[in-house]
């Protein structure tokens, strides 16, 4: 398999579909709104969007599998799976908020091997393969060569349902907020870990995440030379619902940050 050309086909996949979500923006009806929980949100450009990604991958690939986060196909490959989230930042997109994005992963016997997210307001395309870098829009990228938390710009996201880890959660934020440039929360993992990967920020944390958050974003960050990993430090971020995503200067020093006001909790 020739990674880098089926990236690319992914790419241009996600402008395609990128358009309808797009134009379905410019006269969406707030009354189509569906709740799934407690503050997760979906619509039928949601689904509608995932399901003509599926479509097309299972063209591209057709031995692959699926988790995808609106259940449009959820069967397992032997080897392959496309990690799909067709719309990263629903709820901005709800409200009319210029941050959300496609976000798609190939993991390949549970090794991230090719990444896309293309935000869309922006029309900015963030593509990794593995050993083949990352690159935004045809341009190669890496991250930031911040060396400490200290002059580092952070992004989080906040809890949305689990807030059983709330206070240690915060302790991290108060720290930044005292120790670093600041936080950002765009509301939109997928962004904020492309943006990681760009140099944009330095760093981002959250809890409570499923794989099609974080899936794409994990090769971006690691083929663009970060780390991602646990919150205590382990490889198992995509599907171990907590991540730290960063540079390689200064990720050591914000990992204790996180373990030691997480330890115990």
């Amino acid at each position: 398999m020739n990674l880098e050309t089926l990236c690319r086909e992914v790419t241009a996949l996600t402008k395609n579909v990128g358009a309808f979500i797009i134009k379905e923006r410019e006269h969406f009806d707030a009354s189509l709104i569906e709740k799934k929980g407690h503050n997760d949100l979906v619509s039928y450009v949601d689904k509608e969007s995932e399901r003509q990604l599926v479509k097309r991958l299972q063209e591209l690939l057709p031995e692959a599998g699926f988790i995808t986060e609106e259940n449009t196909a959820n069967h397992r490959g032997a080897r392959y799976n496309w990690i799909i989230d067709p719309l990263d930042g629903t709820t901005n997109f709800l409200h009319g908020l210029p941050c959300f994005c496609i976000s798609i992963a190939l993991y390949e016997n549970d090794i991230p091997v090719l990444g896309v997210v293309h935000e869309l307001n922006l029309d900015e395309c963030f593509y990794a393969w593995k050993n083949g870098g990352t690159y935004l829009n045809g341009r190669r990228i890496a991250v930031s060569q911040t060396n400490s938390v200290a002059d580092s710009l952070f992004a989080t996201g906040f809890p949305y349902h689990n807030y059983d880890r709330m206070q240690p959660y915060m302790a991290v934020f108060d720290f930044l907020m005292r120790n670093s440039h600041g936080i950002r929360r765009l509301g939109s993992a997928a962004a904020d870990l492309a943006y990681v990967a760009a140099g944009r920020f330095e760093a981002f944390y959250e809890y409570g995440l499923n794989p099609w958050d974080v899936a794409a974003g994990v090769v971006l960050v690691r083929e663009a030379g970060g780390k991602v990993t646990d919150f205590s430090g382990g490889i198992d971020a995509t599907f171990g619902k907590e991540i730290i995503a960063g540079n390689a200067a200064m990720f050591d020093e914000f990992l204790n940050v996180v373990t030691e006001k997480f330890s115990g909790n």
